[in-house]
């Protein structure tokens, strides 16, 4: 697997705050990975250090290789890491025609980027007369203009409408099928669930994980169970040491699994205990539960 990117004990401090911690983690080609976590927990900062708009105090990264300078790397990076900023009174053409010009790239791409992110309609629109969304947009079309083997996206919905949000999410999905690695910043949990198979998880500059999103696993799930006789039910599940906490809520019990069980072993288990089940249900916890697992523990 091709290597894009390697980060190595990266840290950041703006006076007595430190905003990057000592964080390390790696790109591979043509995956979609997400750097999560809350305001201030220096998405924003790890961004600006790898596209050189910020100085790092310790550490260092590098793009591809490693044999290739910063400066001809971000030449095959696209990157919308600020709002928007078009001139206005121009057209959609009119502006990626300049930026077909500052970028040193051929014009023959544009009809494709603009169809790409589905603004080939509103080419000869002023960018003034574009919506929040549309605007985005179009900046995903100009970041792609250079073909860029990596598109870095800093919080792409913020401020989105839900159709604005689920557009953006849909030309992020397209883009990574066609190959292209994406990076992007998010605060929003489902962001990551619904568009990326990575994630790095920050907290106060600090990694909490890297990984799989699928391999972030803070629990092996749970069951949710009802039964004629729930305290009996109750009482078992207490004892057996495959089960943590369980909980009691609106005549179902959920236990959370401490090792791996599926339904079918747990349900002969408790039928042999003279447990009849009238429900059984196995579910594995939301990223969201397992994010707030992990933040929790440290």
């Amino acid at each position: 697997m091709e290597t894009i990117l390697t980060v190595n004990h990266l840290t950041k401090k703006f006076g007595p705050l430190t905003a990057v911690k000592d964080l390390s983690f790696t790109i591979e080609k043509g995956n979609v990975y997400g750097i999560l976590g809350p305001n201030g927990s220096g998405k924003s900062t790890t961004l600006g250090i790898i596209l050189n708009v910020v100085n790092r105090t310790s550490g260092d990264f590098s793009w591809f290789d490693g044999s290739t300078s910063t400066h001809e790397a971000l030449k095959k990076v696209g990157a919308i890491i600020e709002r928007p900023n078009f001139y206005p009174y121009m057209t959609a053409i009119q502006n990626l025609k300049l930026v077909c010009k500052i970028k040193e790239v051929p014009e023959t791409k544009i009809q494709e980027k603009l169809e790409l992110v589905g603004l080939w309609d509103r080419k000869d629109s002023k960018f003034k007369t574009y919506s929040l969304g549309m605007k985005q947009r179009l900046a995903i079309a100009s970041a792609l203009l250079n073909d860029p083997e990596i598109l870095i996206l800093d919080e792409p919905t913020n401020g989105l409408d839900p159709q604005g949000i689920h557009q953006i999410r849909e030309i992020i999905k397209k883009i990574a099928g066609q190959g292209t690695t994406i990076l992007l910043a998010s605060h929003l949990l489902d962001e990551v669930e619904k568009v990326c198979s990575h994630v790095v998880i920050l907290r106060k500059g600090e990694k909490l994980y890297s990984g799989l999103v699928d391999g972030m696993m803070a629990s092996y799930g749970f069951f949710e169970l009802r039964a004629a006789d729930m305290e009996q039910l109750k009482s078992f599940l207490e004892q057996y040491a495959s089960f943590g906490k369980i909980d009691s809520y609106n005549g179902t019990l959920t236990a959370y699994l401490k090792e791996e069980m599926d339904a079918e072993s747990l349900n002969k288990i408790l039928f042999e205990k003279g447990i009849v089940l009238s429900h059984l249900v196995k579910r594995k916890e939301s990223l969201e539960q397992q994010f707030l697992n992990l933040t929790k523990n440290n």
